[in-house]
């Protein structure tokens, strides 16, 4: 698997929407480690109360506002950290969150499953040492509002694959 070729940077530099839907069913790859992704979350750039960028520039959301196709990893509750992939063009700052792969549920456990730790925070996942990659497109996506919020959590922003 480390060896399949990376989504290129014009894959994330889009709608933040359209790239959670798009992402469904490709592999994340990080060292001997792959899984299909089968559950994401989109958090929409400037609109979005729920989104860690809605109140602006800080040390924290900066890769977000930098251009698509990078890691940003965050702790959450003290414990679990959580992988999302920043989406559309430098200075808009959308990201999608990784939920669930073909074989681990929720974000912490996505993280932890794939050795990903807040150390890769900032990388290029068109470049390494997380990577995604193609994958089957699923047959049906599910949508729903997202979960684990209390800020604009009814919007259907959660995307989960279906074969």
């Amino acid at each position: 698997m480390a060896d399949r070729k990376p989504l290129p940077r014009a894959f994330y530099e889009r709608s933040t929407v359209d790239v959670a839907r798009e992402i469904l069913g490709k592999t994340l790859i990080h060292g001997d480690r792959a899984g299909r992704i089968i559950e994401v979350e989109a958090y929409l750039p400037h609109e979005d109360p729920a989104a860690h960028s809605f109140r602006g520039l800080t040390s924290r959301t900066q890769v977000l506002f930098g251009p698509g196709g990078h890691a940003y990893v965050y702790l959450i509750y003290g414990m679990h950290e959580c992988l999302n992939v920043s989406c559309e063009i430098p200075g808009v700052p959308g990201c999608v969150l990784i939920r669930g792969l073909d074989f681990v549920s929720g974000p912490g456990r996505v993280t932890k499953a794939m050795g990903i730790t807040r150390r890769h925070y900032g990388v290029d996942v068109t470049a390494g040492p997380i990577l995604i990659a193609e994958g089957a497109a699923p047959r049906r996506i599910e949508i729903t509002p997202r979960i684990g919020i209390t800020k604009a959590a009814d919007r259907p922003l959660r995307f989960l694959a279906h074969d």
